[in-house]
């Protein structure tokens, strides 16, 4: 008797990515929008707290970060878009309802690392609750009612945890480079929600969806959804249905927990909004806003290799540090006067200390760019001496650390401290005649052709001239010596 074949399952994932805008007041009234505001319920109003008799105003603003963001990822925007009412209820949703779009939002399809998009829209943030095991109640802090919060919806092209992950991380990047929104996951200012199911490869017909919500980092879109696919499979293995439900992510078990049962879209009981009209696009605010994109982390990574022919991960570096690719940009700007040839090898080895000490004294201080008393015009001095010779490596790295720490330029501390390079050939000479009288042994070894001992010798002549010495100058001079 033959066995049936085993059936084996593909994945089919969709993406619903929520991000808070970053605006000045909230979506429909003129409290703050402030994310860092830690005393709960004081940026609030008659209108974000859902009292009767108020009437909502559509922000300005929020609109036309939403209409960045779709340009950006070349979206269709219409004519015409309009407001909807959609009806649930919860502790932190003061009106029983929350003004959403529905059929018509305001940025339709779009694409992003082949990732078809489904829609933009923008509709207004709960509440939040805050839960006190202690005493046995939880609180609500309306704070972040009514703040603007823009909603992606993808097509269900993902396969993997993985894909999934890498298109948040690259929607962040370019919401923030947009500057439409911080999309800090640790402080819930991005969430992302995942629609799974799985089919047998090649069919149609797709299975029933789960939704995994409230995902609140890169690492828990991966592994929520890797985890997902796992158990949907062994269920359909056991000859099982999937039952469309809502699930969330429980970070320390590694697993995804039942909440609810799934809604549909009529159960959310959407209609017009009748408190806002349609509201028909300004063409000429579009165009506006068009034309003044910046470029993004796509582009900048093209550029960025063209231009300078930095390594793709120098270049993954810096183009996630919006800042930091700032400052090399204006390190490099300072650095044009050279020839093309010079250019790019000096711009290499900005690069190269931007990305190595520089980084790792801003580490190690917690601290950002901006912060720094180090100017692009005195970076791009110390790396000009460099690579002229005039300094050795490890006397840029003390000069690097005194500018860090001061403020000065290069020159004013290479003069100060006397840590200019020795170019005294004689001077030299007889460091290398010390070092190899003292080091008779590795001055043999070298002899018999042992490269290591040359090197051991370098060092100890570099030593001895306190790092002001050219290590190829020193490396000439002692084979000379040892002939």
């Amino acid at each position: 008797m033959v066995k049936d074949k085993k059936v084996e399952y593909e994945p089919v994932i969709g993406l619903e990515i929520h991000a808070e805008l970053k605006t000045k007041t909230k979506m429909f009234c003129a409290c703050k929008n402030d994310p860092d505001e830690r005393h709960p319920n004081v940026n609030i109003c008659p209108i974000c707290t859902g009292q009767p008799g108020t009437l909502p105003v559509i922000n300005r603003e929020a609109v036309a970060h939403v209409i960045k963001t779709g340009l950006a990822l070349k979206s269709k925007i219409p004519e015409i878009t309009k407001w909807d009412r959609k009806n649930y209820f919860y502790p932190d949703l003061p009106k029983g309802y929350q003004i959403s779009q529905y059929d018509k939002p305001i940025c339709l399809g779009g694409e992003l690392d082949k990732i078809k998009i489904t829609r933009v829209h923008l509709e207004e943030d709960t509440g939040r609750l805050v839960h006190f095991g202690h005493i046995g109640h939880s609180l609500v802090d309306f704070n972040r009612a009514g703040v603007p919060l823009m909603e992606l919806v993808t097509e269900p092209d993902f396969t993997s945890g993985e894909e999934a992950s890498a298109f948040a991380q690259e929607l962040q990047l370019i919401l923030r480079y947009l500057g439409v929104s911080d999309a800090d996951m640790e402080k819930g200012q991005m969430r992302v929600e995942a629609n799974l199911s799985l089919k047998p490869i090649g069919a149609k017909e797709l299975g029933t969806k789960v939704e995994v919500k409230n995902l609140n980092s890169f690492k828990a879109v991966r592994d929520a959804i890797d985890f997902e696919i796992k158990r949907q499979t062994k269920i359909l293995e056991r000859d099982e249905k999937i039952v469309q439900q809502t699930y969330g992510w429980n970070e320390s078990k590694g697993e995804t927990v039942l909440q609810r049962t799934k809604e549909e879209s009529h159960d959310y009981r959407y209609f017009p909004e009748p408190d806002l009209p349609p509201m028909i696009t300004n063409t000429e605010l579009v165009k506006e806003i068009e034309a003044g994109l910046p470029e993004l982390p796509s582009g900048k990574r093209k550029r960025f290799k063209s231009e300078y022919g930095l390594a793709d991960n120098q270049i993954n570096i810096l183009v996630n540090n919006k800042k930091l690719a700032g400052f090399f940009e204006n390190v490099a700007s300072e650095l044009q006067e050279l020839e093309e040839g010079d250019r790019k090898k000096i711009v290499v080895l900005s690069a190269n200390y931007i990305l190595g000490d520089f980084l790792g004294l801003l580490n190690e201080a917690s601290a950002e760019v901006d912060d720094t008393r180090i100017t692009a015009e005195d970076f791009a001095e110390l790396i000009g001496l460099v690579h002229r010779g005039a300094i050795t490596t490890s006397t840029a790295k003390e000069v690097l650390k005194e500018m860090w720490a001061t403020g000065k330029d290069p020159s004013n501390i290479i003069d100060e401290k006397n840590l200019g390079q020795v170019q005294d050939v004689g001077e030299l000479e007889k460091a290398a005649s010390k070092i190899i009288s003292e080091n008779q042994t590795a001055a043999a070894d070298y002899k018999k052709g042992k490269e290591a001992s040359l090197q051991f010798l370098i060092g100890q002549v570099m030593r001895e001239t306190r790092g002001k010495a050219n290590p190829e100058t020193i490396s000439g001079i002692l084979k000379k010596l040892l002939r």
